[in-house]
């Protein structure tokens, strides 16, 4: 037999106490009857009932398991690699506090919602580096999240092809237990124009192969200013540079992959809908295995101290016979 709890304090106290209260009623039961020279000895009898009902309802509440069983687990899931775009007007604050920040926040709501999958973090601006390989540790992607900053890359740009082909190449490495393309997916999170040139290309093959691709856009039409060292960024004469979101590059990336545009401005956020809409995708199987499995069996013991207290409480016995 196994326990679900352990004997704690709680029960110690809560024994200690019915042990304690009931020799009290006892000895008072005991040395009435000595007073008034009758017998007592069904005193014991309610001692005997009480104490066994008492000890019942104690195991139940420990949870008693016992008839083990096998029992068949499937692990399925997906591998999902998102995208962060950390060029330096990801510091905008047209989004509050900034842009990077709330994605930062909702990024933590993204790895909280898919906790049985596999998940990675690739940041890019010109050039794409990675951050955390597919992994399950919550832990260990939300502190890759909580360092993200526009430091951590160079800034010449912003670049979806190299963050894309690194994904594309991960997804389908030899160690991915996955073989579906179906069940792999990639978010791309930018506020920009794509610069670069080889964007097409990775595009076309992650259509091919059929992985999902969704694409995040954060910023507003109005735009903001860009917050750096000493004030804000400015251009080569010497005009604070205003960023706005441009969505038009990742409208088409999604439409060219048969994936999904959404989006991030002052009035709307699409992160609940981009959960919504990725939990749908299939999972793959991963591995099954057979565990062994007990099943708790309070409830026979609740039962019987049940039958005891109502046998208990309607049975009349004379603790003094007279």
């Amino acid at each position: 037999m196994s326990w679900l709890y352990s004997f704690t304090l709680t029960e110690g106290i809560l024994s200690g106490l019915f042990a304690l209260l009931y020799l009290a009623y006892m000895a008072r039961v005991i040395s009435t009857a000595k007073k008034l020279k009758v017998g007592y000895s069904n005193v014991f009898i309610k001692l005997l009932i009480r104490t066994v009902y008492f000890i019942l309802i104690i195991i139940a509440i420990l949870g008693p398991s016992f008839g083990e069983s096998k029992r068949e687990v499937k692990s399925v899931g997906k591998d999902i690699f998102m995208l962060v775009d950390l060029s330096e007007s990801m510091n905008a604050a047209d989004i509050q506090p900034t842009r990077l920040e709330k994605i930062k926040f909702e990024l933590k709501n993204i790895v909280k919602a898919f906790n049985s999958d596999r998940m990675g973090i690739i940041i890019f601006s010109s050039e794409s580096f990675m951050q955390s390989p597919l992994t399950y540790d919550q832990n260990a992607l939300n502190l890759f999240i909580e360092t993200l900053n526009t430091r951590l890359v160079p800034n010449a740009g912003t670049d979806f092809g190299p963050p894309l082909k690194m994904a594309l190449e991960k997804l389908n490495a030899d160690e991915s237990p996955l073989t579906q393309q179906k069940s792999k997916v990639i978010i791309l999170i930018s506020d920009g124009e794509d610069f670069g040139e080889q964007t097409e290309d990775v595009t076309q093959d992650i259509e091919s192969q059929g992985i999902k691709l969704f694409t995040l856009g954060i910023g507003t039409e109005r735009g903001s200013k860009i917050r750096v060292r000493g004030g804000f960024k400015r251009d080569r004469q010497g005009n604070e540079v205003i960023t706005k979101l441009d969505s038009k590059s990742l409208r088409k990336l999604a439409s060219e992959t048969d994936g999904q545009y959404f989006e991030i401005n002052e009035t709307n956020n699409d992160v609940s809908r981009l959960i919504s809409t990725i939990n749908k995708i299939e999972g793959e199987l991963r591995d099954t295995r057979q565990v062994d499995v007990s099943a708790n069996r309070y409830y026979y013991f609740l039962l019987a101290a049940l039958f005891l207290i109502l046998l208990d409480v309607l049975a009349s016995v004379k603790v003094i016979k007279i």
